[in-house]
């Protein structure tokens, strides 16, 4: 009799804690639910403390966690130095982190967390990032675009200050000195390189991506600056940059007339 007692005492006792479980589940779907409501109106904060009780309330819902870093990432300000702006950051990436401890194919994790190092200027965890969400989504052009802009932003840097150190300040002006362009070449040419390859990814898949045909243009440039020696490869390489300028100008062009037209193009073939 005491036996049945007791087994029938522990049923009873899973039972509840089963029922308990299901009823924290079912009030962090509704903070989550919450949550969305006042991040669709822009009420960051007020959203940010929903996600964060239904996260509380069950550590497995793994979109709230995705919102809850979306939210604070939505909050931080690219540029701003305070205390509080990079609270904002480091908040949005742990909880990205978090997500991918769970979930490590989450693109979603993936790209935010590496977009937030990008907006830092932090260019090694991004280009990691970045990477993956390449390895997980071979067809996303935007993620090619971004490894070439920290490609770019890399040579650019680099290129600027061996400029600087020779008192250069006119752009245009070539680089003078062999000791300096060869070291841009050697530091840039395989950022360049890359950069173009993977910008032609990005096209490839994203015909009418203007931001990457404004960064192939870039790209020829940087590419023109260090070749010092040779005047036709440099001019050469002015050349495919100001032909990229056109295109994308043009291109732009014809998503404004699209627009314009609520997206059908009558004469396509005269833009």
């Amino acid at each position: 009799m005491r036996k049945m007692q007791r087994v029938l005492t522990a049923v009873l006792l899973a039972l509840l804690a089963l029922a308990s479980t299901g009823c924290s589940e079912l009030k962090a779907r509704d903070q989550l639910n919450r949550g969305v409501q006042a991040y669709k109106n822009a009420r960051y904060e007020e959203a940010i403390e929903h996600f964060k009780t239904a996260v509380a309330l069950d550590p497995d819902l793994i979109n709230a966690r995705l919102y809850l870093a979306t939210a604070y990432a939505q909050q931080y300000v690219p540029g701003a130095e305070t205390e509080e702006n990079m609270r904002y950051a480091a908040q949005a990436i742990e909880e990205y982190k978090r997500v991918l401890e769970a979930d490590g194919a989450n693109i979603l994790a993936v790209k935010g967390a590496a977009n937030l190092y990008l907006q830092q200027k932090q260019f090694g965890q991004a280009r990691e990032l970045f990477d993956k969400a390449v390895k997980i989504d071979s067809s996303d052009p935007e993620a090619y675009y971004s490894i070439a802009y920290i490609d770019w932003s890399l040579a650019y840097d680099f290129r600027q200050n061996e400029r600087s150190k020779l008192g250069m300040k006119d752009p245009r002006e070539p680089l003078r000195d062999p000791k300096a362009c060869e070291a841009v070449r050697t530091h840039n040419s395989p950022l360049v390189e890359e950069g173009i390859g993977q910008l032609k990814k990005a096209l490839q898949l994203r015909p009418d991506f203007d931001d990457a045909m404004a960064y192939m243009n870039l790209m020829y440039r940087e590419r023109a600056d260090y070749e010092c020696s040779d005047a036709g490869a440099r001019e050469a390489d002015l050349k495919t940059a100001d032909g990229w300028v056109e295109k994308t100008l043009a291109t732009k062009r014809a998503k404004a007339k699209r627009h314009e037209l609520g997206g059908i193009v009558l004469n396509p073939e005269k833009e």
